[in-house]
């Protein structure tokens, strides 16, 4: 039945969609702007009043973005006569559902949607909704009979159409494949165990991962490391993260330490960490977040004091990953006492010797437990107390105190990069697990695949990946060029972020009562999904930065 479906369609009809939608975008922003900046500068109160309005301009611009990425790589595809009619559904789908959701209401959660009448910009909603690109995407993307088709070539490939052809180039599609399989033998047959048992991810992996040059990926040759870009980073942790998350984000830990010292440490401290971190020799962790500071960095209590032999770190942080393990603490902490925002903050490379399960903090000054979690348990959560920790001066990051918040801020890109990098990997194991069982899974004589909303369910979580995977390669590849590039990566991570969290609620409910049972690993991969859209930033966070970079042009 879904193989009577006729689609004729002109390519260059998803750029012009595109266009249209960016144009409603921009009309947001200039409603929003009235809102919160009337004299042409943020008004910082109004911009808080009107949080819900311009949170909703970022989710407005964030899909007009992942549309534009679509229609560029469906582009892309054609001019190289490498696209195929599975891409083309696949943006059809993705297309008329972000169409609609513009024009009527956009889900930034489960509970919360922005409409065109919370903005006032109905007018401009049925501009979008009349545009002939536009509606002609709506009333073919809409089709029951594509998604039917969709979900039948998702059983043939076994998940694998949305990576067919992801317009990378052969030496990235070769990595993917490096890691792909990486995945398939050392990762997801044993990822479930570790989940269950709550273990740290062994050694022996992290040794092969250092191997394979996971961890120098993106440091240059000269110090060790690969020198490869940021999108070679995010096909990594995407496969690594479609097979587990917590191993996924092994590499994070040294990324965010790698680029810490490439952006702000003084030369020694290049040449002596670099080729440490690059061959896994030095595992760090970044020691950052404080009880009930949150987000709020500038307001950060922990103290670094002056001693004869250098600094004594005291304080209390939390959630702290990898930290028992860890060799090494990116440690940001308050050095001028006077100061009660980010002008005060230092960054501190702070050694520590290596733990173990019965002694997970041998070093004097300081002391740590562990926090249970739901999910994300591979490299395991601590709480840490500083009590005059003693670092030496060569450990101040830079040699010049007062400048750790700035040397954090510009390692948010990458992570935020990465971090959507992860979420395309953990939506693609809920789409492979959800699809598994949908095609083993009989009922009433038949796979549970071939019943509409099963299907429904897997094309459009496999058109969302699209999506997200195209935005994050996009911000990737303006990381690379040298450009600015945080509303970029912002969006990727935003839009990501939901799209896991989604395709794996999705996954489960195909599964039905059995995704309950701890025994699936459906199970774990809905748990880790959840804090993709925590760390890194909260999506309300995120979409205030978004929203103010937007009004901020």
């Amino acid at each position: 039945m879904a193989d009577s479906l006729s689609i004729d369609i002109d390519i260059a009809i998803f750029g012009q969609a595109a266009a249209a939608a960016q144009n409603f975008a921009h009309a947001a922003k200039q409603a929003v702007k009235a809102r919160v900046a009337p004299a042409g500068k943020i008004d910082r109160q109004r911009l808080d009043a009107e949080q819900r309005a311009a949170h909703g301009l970022a989710w407005i611009a964030t899909y007009a973005e992942a549309l534009t990425q679509i229609a560029a790589w469906l582009q892309n595809l054609a001019t190289e006569s490498r696209l195929g009619p599975v891409e083309r559904d696949l943006a059809l789908v993705v297309f008329a559902e972000y169409a609609q959701q513009l024009t009527g209401g956009l889900p930034m959660t489960q509970t919360e949607f922005v409409r065109p009448a919370d903005l006032g910009i109905e007018a401009a909603a049925q501009v979008l909704r009349a545009d002939p690109a536009i509606s002609q995407l709506i009333a073919q993307g809409g089709a029951p009979l594509l998604r039917a088709r969709i979900a039948a070539h998702l059983q043939e490939d076994h998940g694998r159409p949305t990576l067919e052809d992801c317009g990378l180039d052969d030496v990235l599609d070769s990595i993917r494949g490096q890691f792909h399989a990486f995945a398939d033998k050392d990762v997801i047959p044993f990822a479930h165990d570790w989940h269950l048992r709550d273990e740290l991810i062994p050694m022996a992996v992290i040794d092969k991962l250092a191997a394979l040059g996971v961890f120098g990926l993106t440091i240059p040759e000269e110090f060790g490391g690969a020198g490869l870009g940021k999108i070679a980073m995010c096909v990594v942790s995407e496969e690594l993260s479609r097979g587990y998350i917590g191993v996924g984000s092994l590499g994070t830990r040294s990324e965010i330490a790698a680029e810490l010292i490439l952006t702000g440490g003084t030369p020694a401290q290049k040449a002596h960490y670099l080729p440490k971190l690059a061959d896994a020799s030095i595992l760090p962790t970044a020691v950052f977040t404080e009880p009930n500071t949150g987000s709020d960095l500038g307001a950060l209590r922990t103290k670094a004091a002056r001693t004869d032999m250098g600094y004594a770190i005291t304080g209390a942080k939390t959630w702290i990953t990898h930290a028992a393990r860890s060799d090494l603490m990116t440690v940001l902490a308050r050095t001028d006492a006077a100061t009660d925002d980010f002008r005060g903050l230092s960054m501190f490379l702070a050694e520590k010797p290596r733990g173990s399960d019965q002694n997970p903090f041998p070093a004097p000054g300081i002391r740590g437990g562990e926090i249970a979690v739901l999910g994300y348990r591979g490299m395991k959560e601590y709480e840490l107390a500083f009590d005059d920790f003693a670092v030496p001066a060569s450990a101040l990051l830079g040699g010049v105190e007062g400048q750790g918040f700035r040397q954090l801020m510009a390692t948010f890109e990458s992570a935020r990069i990465q971090t959507a990098a992860r979420a395309v990997g953990v939506a693609q194991s809920a789409l492979e697990l959800g699809l598994r069982y949908a095609s083993d899974r009989r009922q009433f004589g038949q796979a549970i695949i071939h019943f509409p909303r099963v299907a429904d369910k897997l094309a459009l979580a496999a058109a969302e990946l699209v999506a997200a995977r195209q935005l994050t390669y996009f911000a990737a590849r303006a990381k690379d060029s040298g450009k600015r590039c945080d509303l970029e990566a912002g969006m990727a991570k935003l839009l990501a972020a939901r799209i896991a969290w989604s395709t794996a609620d999705n996954a489960l409910q195909i599964h039905g009562g059995n995704g309950f049972a701890l025994e699936y690993p459906i199970s774990r991969v809905l748990c880790d999904a959840r804090i993709l859209n925590i760390f890194e930033g909260a999506g309300e966070i995120q979409a205030q930065v978004i929203a103010r970079r937007l009004l901020e042009d």
